[in-house]
């Protein structure tokens, strides 16, 4: 089971729910992904929208839990504002915290990150904070408040997995007892199952599923290369060495003469 803020949940895959092709094919994608968490944006909440509210009543017959998300916020008053106005939609104190600092990679502003993780943590919020794999800024965060940290392993929606294994991998020992979620580029089963291999503790995801040919399938696929990286990871797979090693030994093999 994972951990978040003293809350249990038996999937490792968060999903996101935008860019879907109809709310129909949202729901077959939750279902099919076996996931107990989604994301999803104050704004497809807008006041007064009947298109939110056909939204909001999609969200609960899912029987999933809500993780509502800064998307699109750039400064920390607007992040935090929008994590206030989320409370009091969604009824929740989760927030995945996003203040975007670059508009072409949507790179975090990891300096007004940790500044508006500090004030929604003092204001009683549990802070999801959408990051990156800086060990120092990862630290920032803890102090902050977060109890969790999401690192992205390439710029959002991009497919392009992970970039850089080697901050990945460093992030994950440098803090071991932290539930780590990979949250963004991943585009690929295969990326997600590489990532958990790693030691990482869930993924969230969201275009590489609502942009599939068929996203319930896709999303089933990736449920399945999770739980089997996560699997590997605690199996204890075999480290790559630099020549051969005979499976079958020498010793006591039959000579013939």
């Amino acid at each position: 089971m994972l951990e978040l803020y003293g809350t249990s949940v038996a999937s490792r895959l968060l999903l996101g729910t935008a860019r879907y092709p109809s709310p129909a094919i949202l729901a077959d994608a939750v279902r099919a992904s076996k996931t107990e968490i989604i994301t999803v944006s104050l704004r497809r909440e807008t006041a007064g929208s009947r298109t939110g509210g056909a939204f909001s009543e999609l969200i609960r017959t899912l029987g999933v839990r809500v993780l509502p998300n800064t998307a699109g916020c750039h400064t920390v008053s607007e992040a935090v504002l929008t994590a206030k106005m989320a409370r009091d939609v969604f009824a929740t104190d989760w927030i995945k915290l996003e203040v975007i600092g670059n508009h072409d990679t949507l790179q975090p502003d990891v300096f007004g990150l940790v500044e508006a993780a500090r004030i929604l943590s003092n204001e009683g919020f549990k802070v999801f904070p959408y990051t990156t794999d800086d060990l120092v800024v990862a630290e920032r965060l803890l102090e902050a408040g977060c109890a969790v940290l999401m690192p992205w392993c390439a710029p959002i929606g991009s497919a392009m997995g992970p970039v850089n294994l080697s901050a990945l991998r460093t992030m994950r020992a440098n803090f071991p007892d932290v539930p780590l979620i990979v949250d963004a580029g991943i585009g690929r089963p295969s990326h997600a199952a590489t990532v958990m291999e790693l030691g990482f503790d869930a993924v969230l995801l969201n275009t590489a599923v609502a942009g599939a040919a068929d996203p319930a399938a896709m999303a089933a696929a990736f449920t399945g290369a999770i739980e089997a990286g996560r699997t590997a990871f605690q199996a204890g797979m075999l480290e790559p060495r630099d020549m051969a090693v005979p499976s079958t030994p020498i010793i006591g093999k039959a000579v013939f003469s």
